[in-house]
């Protein structure tokens, strides 16, 4: 009895994502996060790296050695890598066990064909998993967020991932409406190349398009009063108001009742009638970010000053695609659900959610709540694991794949 709990330990769950990939051990959590990357000896044909150490490598290595990223837009593009790269995760958790082939449960985007499914499952199959089970990714990340998946009540959760972003409306166990489209972060990175080299003639690689993305990139222009801001404003709160100049970066002065402004002194002969307000603002400068990459006129390394509005512009495209799918996902949705995700709202995950005022744009064109999970970058790979923890309950949420879903293949 105890080496058959000691056999299902080792059972695991695997977000196979295009960007990084989570590996999920039956009572231990989360245990892997490594980048999606392979590199590899193309003379020998030898693996070189995996993970992160091969990440590290991307657009620095020899001749002789190539980075490879073995998943592209959510589906494995090179099989061979693909299982050298699980085989390698899958040998790195088990501690390279002479019998260790345990059972998995590997998330894939709900909008692939079946062939490609059943690439994935020859891939940990070979990679050593003894029993391979697919579960959707939005289906996932909703039971990830602690989403009552289960229950009779609609649910909306939208996956930003590396290749892929899944919107789904989930109930009962299943998916009621669901649009994958393979628009993501690596769109949104191959958008800041594209304008840069357009717009600047400059050759920058997809770490330092990533590395901007991250440190200015925004789905919506900040400095716009919020709900709440209006509501200060009016109010007149002395309390409140420097809280809001904590939270929002702006200086607010505010004259009544014949006082000087808030924090002002020496200004006693400034009279002001009473109920005479005056409340002005000063925005933060924009937010820049200095580059380096290749001038494509001269040849020569150059650098080069990027503002959030230009980023902003830059990758309007890939975020417009991504509004559009939730639109979509919405006008399928049946009425009953329809007022529950009014009530509830929409939930973010993946590494996508974390992009600065997705949710407000969302919120703000939408006119319904938006909320970011707590910990989007792992709500796919912990819903994996809650299959594999929990596998009797859950087993009717793998290996489902209804042929009624909406797969739109778009690119940038």
């Amino acid at each position: 009895m105890a080496q058959k709990k000691t056999f299902s330990s080792r059972d695991m769950g695997i977000d196979l994502g295009t960007a990084n990939t989570l590996v999920y051990v039956r009572g231990q959590g989360v245990v892997l996060n490594e980048p999606s990357v392979v590199a590899v000896n193309a003379v020998s044909g030898e693996v070189v790296s995996v993970g992160t150490e091969a990440k590290s490598t991307i657009g620095r290595t020899p001749t002789h050695i190539v980075a490879v990223r073995p998943l592209r837009d959510g589906v494995i593009a090179d099989f061979e890598m693909a299982e050298r790269m699980l085989a390698h995760f899958i040998r790195k958790v088990t501690g390279n066990r002479r019998y260790a082939r345990p059972r998995v449960v590997i998330c894939v985007p709900s909008g692939i064909t079946g062939v490609e499914r059943r690439a994935v499952i020859e891939a940990a199959t070979n990679a050593g998993a003894r029993q391979v089970h697919l579960v959707d990714e939005p289906m996932a990340a909703a039971i990830g967020a602690g989403l009552p998946v289960s229950d009779p009540i609609g649910s909306m959760v939208v996956d930003i991932g590396g290749g892929t972003t899944e919107v789904a409306v989930v109930s009962l166990g299943g998916i009621v409406a669901a649009r994958s489209v393979r628009i993501a972060g690596d769109a949104i990175d191959a958008a800041i190349m594209s304008y840069v080299r357009r717009e600047h003639s400059l050759i920058i690689g997809e770490r330092t398009a990533e590395e901007v993305k991250m440190a200015i990139g925004s789905a919506a222009p900040a400095g716009s009063w919020s709900e709440r801001a209006h509501r200060l404003a009016e109010e007149l709160d002395p309390e409140l108001d420097r809280e809001l100049d904590r939270e929002l970066g702006r200086e607010l002065t505010q004259r009544f009742d014949g006082r000087p402004p808030l924090g002002a002194e020496g200004n006693e002969g400034d009279d002001v009638p009473a109920g005479d307000v005056e409340v002005t603002q000063t925005l933060p400068s924009a937010e820049r970010c200095r580059v380096r990459g290749r001038d494509q006129v001269s040849g020569l390394p150059k650098n080069l000053d990027l503002d959030a509005d230009q980023v902003r512009h830059a990758i309007s495209e890939p975020v417009d695609s991504i509004m559009d799918a939730v639109r979509h996902t919405l006008d399928l949705c049946p009425p009953e659900l329809a007022g529950d995700i009014m009530d509830r709202g929409i939930v973010l995950t993946g590494g996508g959610a974390l992009l600065r005022g997705l949710d407000e744009r969302l919120r703000t064109e939408l006119q319904m709540p938006v909320i970011t999970a707590e910990k989007p970058l792992d709500c796919v790979a912990i819903g994996t694991g809650k299959c594999v923890e929990d596998f009797a309950s859950l087993k009717r949420v793998l290996d489902a794949s209804p042929p009624s879903y909406t797969h739109a293949v778009a690119r940038v």
